[in-house]
């Protein structure tokens, strides 16, 4: 690993440790994460070559409250509150100087339930989260996303004065409001981990940087809140789904769907973990979404071919499933899992229920799956009818290059 790269990792771990304490201590989230920011770049463009200062987390709480002190003089705030500032930030502050606080833990966890606030929109709650608590740039952030960072820093803008105009302060929300909030939080991970894992436009199929950080902020969460089943749930559905990427595109980037992956690229490790992490949830407590589908994607991973698939676990799973959290890509999930047990028909007939349904009108999923069952079928025309409306659908290249072949192979093949 380079040194700019040990830096990155250090920064992105210490960063809500850095912002916590300043929120916690001056309020004012929006400046403080802008001082940190700050901090951060002035960081990641002197220790690579000046070297670790000795305590790292001092010196970016010192700069980044220098940076707090402009910012306050910017704002003109208050006389008495930027006098209090600047002398925290001045002469008698080290750069390696540490200060007490609570433990980091409560801070992160403030942290992203701050970042995940009801009055932000999903599409900021993300983006805050990765630049609050993930510590990356507004410029990554981006690039991650596939637009223009003028685009992105006035969603993150709009966030913080979101937060701000509701009148949250740097506290854990109420006990009866966290449940609420930490679906939110957890929806927030699962929207992160889903786009780095089937980028949703773009030339690549994977965004490896953006599964990467939701694992390491899924596992954050985790070490937080063990006795969440759901927090678990999630973190055990990521490490089993990525324990597949090595085996999910051709060097070429072209996809290749689950049942004809070379099984020997899975890795092992994060598949006995998540497996083991899924058995010691569900066996304590209510089970939830995230839990279902982790236990899913374990009978997967289980499965030393796709052939010798569980498959009626599955569709058992899907079933439960459906009844915890009905929506309509768990009812055709099902029907694929239907599709295997009973036959291409059944599975068919299953979808048919889904026809109208406002909430699959732009997804490509409904015409893809239909498409795959009309050719076990042998109606190859409507099979590639669907795989061509499939294809129109996505906006991800790779997805659409593997149902524009689909639809070749079958007009090349069944004439």
């Amino acid at each position: 690993m380079s040194a700019g790269e040990q830096v990155e990792g250090l920064l992105r771990e210490l960063t809500p440790q850095v912002l916590g304490f300043l929120a916690r201590r001056h309020g004012q989230f929006d400046l403080c994460e802008d001082a940190v920011q700050e901090a951060l770049l002035a960081a990641a463009t002197q220790w690579p070559t000046d070297g670790v200062p000795a305590n790292p987390r001092g010196w970016l709480i010192t700069v980044a409250t220098r940076k707090l002190t402009d910012l306050f003089r910017s704002e003109s705030a208050r006389r008495r509150r930027e006098d209090s500032v600047a002398a925290m930030a001045g002469p008698d502050v080290a750069p390696g100087a540490d200060a007490d606080q609570p433990p980091e833990s409560d801070d992160t966890l403030t942290l992203l339930f701050l970042c995940c606030h009801p009055a932000v929109t999903p599409a900021s709650q993300v983006a805050l989260t990765l630049r609050a608590v993930g510590g990356l740039t507004t410029a990554e952030i981006a690039k991650a996303f596939m637009v223009p960072e003028a685009t992105m820093a006035p969603r993150i803008s709009r966030a913080k004065k979101s937060i701000k105009a509701a009148g949250s302060r740097f506290v854990l929300p109420p006990e009866e409001e966290r449940a609420d909030r930490l679906r939110v939080v957890l929806q927030v991970l699962y929207l992160i981990f889903n786009e780095g894992y089937t980028a949703s436009s773009g030339p690549d199929l994977q965004r490896v940087e953006l599964t990467a950080e939701a694992i390491r902020l899924a596992r954050l969460l985790y070490q937080l809140l063990p006795d969440e089943g759901e927090v678990a749930g999630l973190l055990a559905l990521m490490l089993l789904t990525d324990s597949r990427r090595a085996a999910r595109t051709e060097a070429d980037g072209s996809l290749i769907p689950i049942d004809e992956q070379d099984r020997s690229l899975w890795l092992r490790e994060p598949i006995e973990e998540g497996c083991a992490l899924i058995l010691r949830t569900l066996a304590h407590g209510r089970v939830g979404s995230y839990q279902l589908q982790a236990a899913i994607a374990a009978v997967h991973s289980e499965a030393p071919s796709a052939d010798e698939t569980d498959w009626q676990q599955i569709l058992a799973l899907y079933l439960l499933l459906e009844k915890v959290a009905p929506n309509p890509m768990v009812t055709l999930n099902r029907a694929i899992a239907l599709a295997q047990v009973e036959g291409p028909r059944a599975g068919l007939d299953l979808l048919a229920t889904l026809d109208g349904d406002n909430r699959l009108a732009d997804n490509h999923r409904l015409d893809a799956v239909r498409a795959h069952l009309l050719e076990r079928i042998g109606d190859f025309p409507a099979a590639r009818e669907h795989y061509l409306a499939a294809a129109r659908l996505t906006t991800s290249l790779p997805e659409q290059r593997y149902l524009v072949a689909k639809a070749d192979g079958v007009r090349t093949d069944r004439t």
